[in-house]
């Protein structure tokens, strides 16, 4: 399904950006897609928060929690370079809503799993929606920046991370203590958001699929085409780094407090809730920063700056622990609307392309690292776990090696810059 004429996406994307500088930012567009951001992202953590219920409920060894996990955020990944690719050649309007409806059925399936089976399918079917509502979601933002892309890109992810924080707390306090049947009632959320979702949709379609806007040339990248995949795959480099470190975060958390700390699972929940609130603050300020100071600065501060945090996280206390997990939220989480949008500077015109790719990647990483990091707490403990993805953050240096971009100020070969300003 299609909706209204087709026209060039790539050259939509360009010519929408510089109308939206003289039309100004649309903020009640952004924070409608920030806000559905906030309720996908809330059903999507359930998925995580109530491990511990599941693994109770079905008698699931950490291998298998990583399972769900890898279902989820391959069906995700996968999918997200692909549907990317294909809106920024043929636009669908209300895709987003289409992709909630998927979200939607996923966590009814979740609800009433009888069997470990099902769950994976309810796991599968709620990626599927991930991987339509992200990428789409991405451009909507940028066509409604004004030109503050960083900014555009910081409110839809604040949202997001806001919903992921909040997700634990809720399962903490309305699912732990009424069984896994009580998550149907989220449903009410994907309904809520889907209906927000059909009017941006709306907005679209009369903004940039009327055929009212004329075709400019698509904007040149900044640096030559091999400079650009070069850039590409450091920035990739970067997410890997990020994401897989996330990973040990998300999915075990609350076991390894559990299991070092003796804490029960109702408290290692407000720990999480703790550490993902610190993602979403950072999230906040990602962005804008990189609007002020440059991409690039905030790229190499986030991943390389938050090191020294994660190789002393396990050796402190508890109360260490929820200090120091607070600041590497904060610090780490800043870097992806800045990695995001750069990447999106250096191919102009394949902003869903881009964003499925980043999106996808950050999601499939995200999988396998899971998946991975629960075998390897099976056969070492969840504290070797830790010990062991303390260092992935180290390979933040590799953003040396990144070109400016920053206000036409280009360098044509990859070089070390001696810094994060180049």
């Amino acid at each position: 399904m299609q909706d209204g004429p087709a026209i060039d996406a790539g050259a939509a994307d360009t010519s929408s950006g510089e109308a939206a500088s003289a039309d100004g930012t649309r903020f009640r567009v952004l924070g409608a897609i920030s806000f559905s951001h906030f309720l996908n992202d809330m059903i999507q953590s359930l998925i995580v928060a109530i491990y511990p219920l599941l693994k109770g409920t079905f008698a699931l060894s950490f291998t298998q929690i990583g399972l769900i996990t890898l279902t989820y955020q391959l069906c995700a990944s996968m999918l997200q370079p692909a549907v990317g690719a294909y809106t920024d050649r043929h636009p669908q309007a209300h895709a987003l809503s289409a992709g909630m409806s998927l979200t939607l059925a996923g966590l009814l399936a979740l609800a009433f799993a009888p069997s470990y089976g099902w769950v994976l399918v309810a796991a599968a079917l709620i990626g599927c929606g991930s991987a339509i509502f992200h990428p789409e979601s991405s451009r909507i933002a940028r066509l409604a920046s004004g030109g503050r892309h960083g900014l555009a890109q910081s409110i839809f992810q604040v949202g997001g991370n806001t919903g992921s924080a909040t997700g634990p707390l809720l399962a903490a306090w309305l699912i732990m203590p009424r069984g896994r049947g009580s998550v149907a009632w989220f449903a009410i959320a994907a309904l809520v958001a889907a209906t927000v979702l059909w009017n941006v949709g709306g907005w679209y379609r009369r903004q940039h699929l009327s055929g009212g806007r004329p075709a400019r040339p698509q904007v040149p990248s900044p640096v030559p085409r091999s400079v650009a995949l070069r850039s590409l795959a450091i920035l990739l480099v970067l997410i890997f780094s990020k994401y897989f470190y996330l990973a040990s975060i998300g999915s075990y958390y609350a076991f390894y407090l559990m299991h070092k700390f003796h804490l029960a699972a109702t408290s290692a929940q407000i720990y999480l809730f703790v550490f993902l609130f610190a993602v979403a603050l950072g999230t906040v300020f990602g962005g804008p920063v990189g609007d002020r100071i440059g991409r690039k600065r905030v790229i190499w501060a986030s991943i390389l700056g938050v090191a020294p945090f994660t190789l002393v996280l396990p050796y402190v206390d508890l109360e260490w622990t929820m200090i120091l997990s607070f600041l590497i939220g904060l610090i780490l989480a800043s870097a992806f609307s800045a990695i995001l949008v750069y990447a999106q500077e250096l191919f102009p015109g394949k902003v869903g392309t881009i964003s499925g790719l980043f999106f996808g990647l950050a999601f499939g990483v995200g999988g396998i690292g899971a998946a991975v990091l629960g075998a390897l707490a099976d056969s070492r403990g969840i504290e070797f776990v830790y010990r062991l993805c303390a260092f992935l953050p180290l390979l933040g240096a590799a953003a040396a090696f990144l070109p400016d971009i920053e206000h036409g100020r280009t360098r044509n070969a990859l070089e070390p810059a001696g810094g994060p300003g180049g």
